[in-house]
């Protein structure tokens, strides 16, 4: 493993220090070939884009392939609304958003953690700041001045990009297939990268089409899953999914029955519930779906009062107001908020102030599906690392490299997904250098 992959010491904030090694301009000069070799990216999503940044300056000539009509159109995507490029949370805490691939992702984020990746932006002219709620974004919250700057730099370091290129797997001699204009083409570089994301969002160049084509080389390959993913119920009534689909559920708490319940905020969908609160709980919704056919979260719609707070509210005598009134003069709760108890608690519960208050502080939401993958923000699944070696090389494919969002992991929103896509990618282009040297040193 290259070294700036095997530093694992902690700064004292808690967060994972970047290695001397790695410095703003991302200069190698120590891995410098004495003959330009040519490899090739397959994928200009960040992760594509920082590895090709990375084998530019160790020297080698990188050609970068697109079947996109330009590169970064998912991270374009992304930034609309503020780019939330990635989170100040302390290095623990961080680490922990990538669940059971925390252990696979930590050797890359130590050679390319948060503030690494800030002062990498901050070297291309962005400024960055932080959020009340920690994340970080750049000055003006837009993705697409960071992405030119990026492009301009990679342009200058010699990266050739081709738009509008589209690779359709190996040749029987093992040569790339790539798509253009100009008919099919078989091309022979000494390395291949592949960073071709996973299945959501196709129409913006991640479409899972690279699956058969691994996986008929025996890549062990894990099933692509929607993830930051709305979900669905059987039905709504008519009456909620006219009025309300659309409406955000605000200061709420929400949690896989039985488990702790987290504070957010979600929206109504015509066809379920999707937003922040519902894309940080989507990997166990999922899983539960998965194991049972359906999952069950409680939705306290009142996480600033205790039980024992809304059952002494409710207790009062109502006189002549309606339930709907009641609730909004002794809780404050209207409009969507009183429609989904009304959906969702039993029939009995609105004769009952003990059944009516704890359906207020756990309404019970039975999710039956996840929205269709290509409408996930991201997906879990992909290429195992257990296909993979230390260098992110394919086991079964010497030379063949993977980055991003093609690798089997997940994370939430909140910056920590395109974290590990820039670290990963950095790490493959290491990987893909350190392999490449031990060509040459062998005389291959």
């Amino acid at each position: 493993m290259h070294p700036e992959l095997q530093h694992t010491l902690k700064g004292r904030s808690g967060r994972m220090p970047t290695s001397s090694a790695i410095d703003i301009s991302l200069t190698m000069t120590d891995l410098a070939f004495p003959a330009p070799r040519t490899v090739a990216v397959i994928g200009g999503g960040p992760a594509g884009l920082m590895a090709a940044e990375v084998l530019s300056q160790a020297g080698l000539k990188v050609d970068l392939y697109d079947a996109m009509p330009s590169v970064g159109r998912k991270f374009l995507l992304a930034g609309v609304g503020g780019m939330n490029i990635t989170h100040s949370e302390p290095y623990p805490a961080f680490m922990s958003r990538y669940a059971e691939r925390s252990p696979m992702i930590a050797p890359l984020l130590r050679s390319f953690d948060a503030d690494a990746l800030c002062r990498w932006i901050h070297a291309l002219g962005i400024e960055t700041f932080v959020g009340s709620s920690g994340r970080v974004f750049p000055a003006d919250m837009k993705a697409a001045p960071l992405l030119r700057a990026w492009l301009k730099r990679l342009r200058d370091a010699g990266v050739t990009i081709h738009t509008r290129h589209r690779w359709l797997g190996w040749n029987t001699d093992g040569s790339l297939r790539i798509a253009s204009a100009d008919g099919e083409k078989a091309l022979k570089p000494t390395a291949t990268l592949l960073a071709l994301g996973g299945a959501s969002w196709a129409r913006l160049g991640s479409d899972g089409a690279w699956l058969p084509w691994l996986e008929a080389k025996q890549v062990d390959i894990a099933p692509l899953q929607a993830a930051n993913c709305g979900f669905e119920v059987s039905a709504w009534s008519e009456l909620l999914r006219d009025k309300f689909a659309g409406a955000p559920l605000k200061n709420i708490a929400m949690g896989l029955h039985g488990h702790a319940l987290r504070l957010g905020e979600c929206v109504l969908t015509v066809t379920g519930v999707e937003g922040s609160l519902v894309y940080a709980l989507s990997a166990q919704i999922r899983e539960q779906i998965n194991r049972r056919g359906s999952a069950i979260v409680d939705i306290d719609l009142l996480p600033g009062k205790t039980l024992a707070d809304v059952q002494k509210a409710l207790s009062k005598p109502r006189g002549s107001r309606s339930m709907s009134k009641h609730l909004h003069s002794q809780l404050g709760l209207d409009g969507v908020k009183t429609a989904l108890l009304r959906e969702l608690a039993p029939r009995e519960a609105f004769a009952d102030p003990l059944l009516l208050s704890e359906a207020t502080k756990a309404l019970p939401l039975v999710l039956i599906r996840p929205r269709p993958i290509d409408e996930a923000i991201s997906t879990a699944g992909g290429v195992t690392f257990e296909a993979l070696d230390e260098r992110l090389m394919l086991r079964q494919l010497p030379g063949v490299f993977c980055a991003g969002e093609m690798l089997d992991w997940e994370a939430p929103t909140g910056g920590y997904l395109l974290t590990a896509c820039f670290a990963s990618g950095r790490a493959a282009g290491l990987g893909m250098v350190e392999w490449l040297q031990s060509l040459a040193r062998s005389g291959a």
